[in-house]
């Protein structure tokens, strides 16, 4: 038995009657297609720096309850370690550098 679409009339359209159907389709108002792109960051350099720099601390200062809530029995387990690593990490002196300005406004 063929499939396809049923008929949504009486009898089957012909063919001139099929091609009209598809011109008028084609010919009527389609909204335009929407393009959606990421927006722009529009900050500077210095305060995307500075923006990162406070991430970054944050992070750290989680990372440090993480570790003081951590059970003994996993203090000497991979996780503690990597923890460590992060706490141990000196980003006052990340943050304290300043990008230069850039197109000679050092």
């Amino acid at each position: 038995m063929p499939r396809g679409r049923q008929p949504e009339g009486d009898s089957v359209l012909s063919n001139a009657e099929r091609q009209a159907r598809h011109r008028a389709r084609q010919k009527a108002v389609r909204p335009p297609a929407v393009i959606k792109r990421p927006k722009a960051d529009r900050r500077s350099r210095v305060q995307r720096w500075d923006d990162a720099g406070a991430t970054m601390i944050t992070i750290q200062a989680e990372c440090a309850a993480w570790y003081e809530a951590l059970p003994e029995s996993l203090r000497d387990s991979t996780t503690a370690t990597a923890l460590l690593e992060i706490i141990e990490l000196d980003l006052e002196a990340i943050v304290a550098i300043r990008p230069p300005s850039g197109y000679g406004r050092d």
